[in-house]
């Protein structure tokens, strides 16, 4: 089969394809694109079998990062949690991993990395050089049931008897997408971010996000008193509802603030007619952060990134370097952290 390229921001036939395809997310979205190549300058480009001027019936969607610090790849796609290749065949999906496969060992890239949730990737990438490199949990809540039973089914203590408290206490919330709120938002999410030991990703990224998707994107911030204490951030495409981002004030972490405004976005995303609530992806080894997703839902998927490399690709390495980065930063002054982030996220993506 014969490989062709288009452009996922100006063809029309990547959002047609996209409007009907099950499997198609937010992340593959033009709106999502167009804030990476705001923020960060990345290239995105969509391979597909299908001709040129006929509809698509399959493609996988890349950006291309461009680093003099860690190196020149393509990945499906920089900061999202997944990014499906979308195929009609398995051997249209197969000849499209293969010709990457080609074109990665003509030395374009140093590696490739599709991050999927298709567990048929791994047949779909039979005779190719995809290997497995990480694995995450994936938690969704099913938005079916009514909303009585949705609650209900969420854990008594760590998450009903808080949002009963939250409500208890007189908790107050702002929606929307101004720039008041992004920037409340972002505050919050800075010291989050220092309490991880990581830096935060930057203030125009969230800009950027919000100019490019609209009313698809909504921040929730949570008040006492006046004082800002808990936000969240939520994406939503066709009928699936995304929680991308979260934040909060130590101070306060008693009130519930947190639980009660992840309900108030589950109770609204039912409301308008949304089926899922995806919870985004953990890591294996951050148990905390399982433990507390299966407090939402016991609908877990595994969810694989797969990269292809000319030789074993030293994972063990990334993470040595996260863990060394992660004792720098607990020691970094805010304001330095906010700085190196700006810095630093266009080279990780």
């Amino acid at each position: 089969m014969v490989v062709h390229k288009a452009d996922p921001l100006r063809d029309t036939r990547w959002a047609e394809m996209l409007a009907r395809h099950p499997n198609a997310s937010i992340f593959h979205s033009a709106p999502w694109l167009e804030a990476l190549r705001r923020t960060y300058g990345y290239v995105s480009s969509v391979l597909t079998t299908s001709e040129p001027g006929e509809p698509l019936q399959n493609g996988i969607v890349f950006s291309e990062v461009r680093s003099w610090i860690t190196g020149r790849r393509l990945v499906s796609l920089p900061f999202s949690d997944h990014c499906e290749l979308l195929w009609d065949q398995p051997e249209a999906a197969n000849s499209l991993l293969r010709y990457l496969g080609a074109e990665r060992e003509r030395g374009k890239w140093s590696y490739i990395e599709i991050r999927s949730r298709d567990q048929q990737f791994g047949d779909l990438s039979a005779g190719t050089d995809f290997r497995k490199t990480h694995t995450y949990f994936l938690h969704e809540i099913d938005l079916n049931p009514v909303a009585d039973k949705i609650f209900r089914s969420f854990h008594k203590s760590s998450i009903q008897r808080r949002i009963r408290h939250a409500e208890l206490v007189g908790l107050q919330e702002v929606s929307g997408n101004g720039d008041e709120l992004v920037e409340v938002f972002y505050r919050l999410f800075v010291q989050t971010r220092r309490r991880h030991k990581l830096p935060p990703q930057p203030r125009v990224w969230f800009r950027n996000l919000r100019d490019s998707l609209g009313d698809a994107l909504t921040v929730r911030v949570a008040y006492k008193d006046g004082v800002a204490v808990a936000a969240i951030l939520t994406l939503r495409f066709k009928d699936i509802v995304y929680y991308k981002y979260g934040a909060s004030d130590t101070q306060f972490h008693k009130l519930g603030a947190g639980p009660w405004l992840m309900w108030k976005a589950i109770r609204e995303a039912k409301e308008t007619g949304a089926s899922r609530f995806d919870l985004g992806r953990s890591e294996e080894t951050h148990a905390g952060l399982v433990k507390y997703k299966s407090h939402w839902t016991e609908q877990t998927t595994q969810l694989t990134y797969w990269r292809c490399v000319g030789r074993w690709y030293p994972t063990r390495a990334e993470h040595r370097t996260l863990n060394l980065g992660k004792h720098v930063f607990a020691h970094t002054p805010q304001p330095m952290l906010t700085l190196f982030g700006e810095f630093f996220y266009k080279h990780i993506g």
